[in-house]
């Protein structure tokens, strides 16, 4: 799965427990009618990814999503749900996901020298 959108913020790397679990978030605000506001977490060795981005910038963000449950000391069992990053990349402002690519403007132009005479074996 994909998010693609603009980078709203990075946050710094973050360290926890004593077998060094790391991760680090990002958020992405993606560009539709209604943009949302999406937090991506990478984790180990996929934190550093984001080294080389910064806010505003429009990415495409690969993810996963994650889910686990986990019961509470009155018995209750809760449930999460997280979404990982495993790659991201840059993308131009703009720019279609799947758009095939645009014929020029000279392609749509009128023919000049039509000639109305000339036969025609066009059944319509």
């Amino acid at each position: 799965m994909e998010v693609q959108g603009k980078i709203k913020m990075i946050g710094e790397t973050q360290t926890f427990g004593s077998n060094g679990f790391r991760k680090r978030e990002v958020v992405v605000t993606t560009e539709e009618q209604y943009p949302q506001h999406i937090l991506v977490e990478f984790v180990q060795d996929k934190t550093d990814l984001l080294n080389n981005f910064q806010v505003g910038q429009n990415v495409k963000v690969s993810i996963n999503l994650r889910g686990r449950d986990w019961v509470n000391p009155q018995g209750e069992t809760k449930y999460f749900n997280s979404i990982q990053g495993w790659r991201i990349e840059s993308v131009q402002a703009g720019a279609q996901g799947d758009m095939p690519p645009v014929a020029p403007a000279e392609a749509f132009e009128p023919v000049g020298d039509l000639n109305e005479d000339d036969h025609d074996d066009l059944p319509f």
